[in-house]
């Protein structure tokens, strides 16, 4: 786990604003959001994350049972506030195992989402077709919202995007049947609208797919 500052597309190190350059810059991206160092599963972690970002902190509420929050990290600097957010959950996968989930919300062209489900970025692209029905859909924030499963995506991983309260909204899980969990009506809250319940979520182990 790194201490410092990253690219949100490809993990590499990243130079701070100064004389010649008013945005955290990337050598092989240019400028970008960047990504904070993921912070260990607490409470007080995540409440950081919730009060400072500007896009939803989406999170399975409730958890689906023997699932935990496992980590977060979000991409900004102090000035922009958080512009992406990935929260990690872990648990029992739906035919058994243990099965990783990273919720990805973030603003257009941050990379984020695209990195984590190893796909050439920023955004989804040529690896969604929305002329095809969605595969599936989850309750965000109260409202239905479609995701479609992307082509061409590591085979060791299921990858769902979509669109939720003008955002991108990733949903990558491991290992790919964990992605059977997306059709079960699963129930998206943003936590910057959960309010003391955010003090009951329980915390496991930092997840080793947030960190990678």
């Amino acid at each position: 786990m790194r201490g410092e500052p990253s690219c949100p597309k490809c993990g590499g190190r990243v130079r701070a604003p100064g004389l010649f350059s008013d945005t955290w810059q990337c050598d092989v991206h240019g400028a970008v959001q960047p990504l904070q160092p993921v912070l260990p599963p607490s409470v007080d972690g995540l409440a950081v994350v919730v009060h400072r970002t500007q896009v939803p902190v989406w999170m399975p509420w409730p958890l689906p049972v023997g699932w935990l929050y496992t980590g977060v990290a979000a991409a900004g600097d102090d000035r922009s506030g958080g512009r992406a957010v990935v929260v990690a959950c872990s648990g029992p996968a739906p035919l058994g195992g243990p099965g990783e989930l990273l919720l990805i919300s973030e603003e257009l062209g941050v990379g984020l989402g695209a990195r984590y489900a190893g796909i050439a970025g920023p955004d989804p692209g040529p690896y969604l077709s929305v002329d095809d029905p969605p595969a599936t859909k989850v309750l965000a924030g109260g409202r239905p919202t479609p995701l479609w499963a992307l082509r061409g995506t590591p085979e060791d991983r299921a990858v769902f995007a979509g669109e939720a309260r003008g955002m991108w909204l990733w949903a990558v899980m491991w290992p790919e049947r964990s992605g059977l969990l997306m059709y079960d009506e699963l129930v998206l809250t943003d936590l910057r609208e959960a309010g003391q319940e955010i003090d009951l979520i329980p915390c496991g182990a930092l997840s080793p797919k947030i960190v990678s």
